[in-house]
């Protein structure tokens, strides 16, 4: 039986789950996700549309996409953050933060070419994005 780890809003407004394991868990260094973030790095884990369920406030989700790459879900209660859709990349990026008991396994970093902070933990730093996410797959040092 697959696992299956619960989130929400901030406020509790909007709760979801997500089921089984994601394609990937790393950290994003761009621009956007760390100005979406208020942090220097977004800790993310990309999982199939079909793991991701809204259990609660599905209609007070609010959708905000500066690209067509990026569809950004928010609680139009709180503001929380909880989501973003990668339709490019078929696939829904659920922020680590937002998941109180999933076990977060990075196993690399992307866009760290746009770092604020260097981070020295040996995981793979991808100047962009790896070339299976349609990245350069140029990698940079730790």
């Amino acid at each position: 039986m697959a696992d299956t780890y619960k989130g929400a809003c901030f406020c509790g407004a909007v709760e979801f789950e997500v089921t089984g394991a994601p394609a990937v868990a790393g950290y994003c260094h761009c621009t956007d996700c760390r100005v979406w973030a208020a942090a220097p790095i977004n800790a993310f884990s990309l999982w199939a549309p079909d793991s991701v369920k809204i259990t609660k406030g599905a209609d007070n989700i609010a959708t905000y996409n500066k690209t067509e790459n990026s569809y950004r879900k928010f609680c139009k209660t709180c503001g929380g953050h909880l989501m973003t859709d990668h339709p490019g990349m078929k696939l829904v990026d659920v922020y680590a933060s937002v998941l109180p008991d999933f076990p977060h396994k990075p196993t690399l970093h992307v866009f760290y070419a746009s770092k604020m902070v260097s981070v020295k933990d040996g995981l793979p730093k991808f100047k962009d994005l790896p070339g299976d996410f349609g990245g350069s797959n140029e990698m940079l040092p730790d």
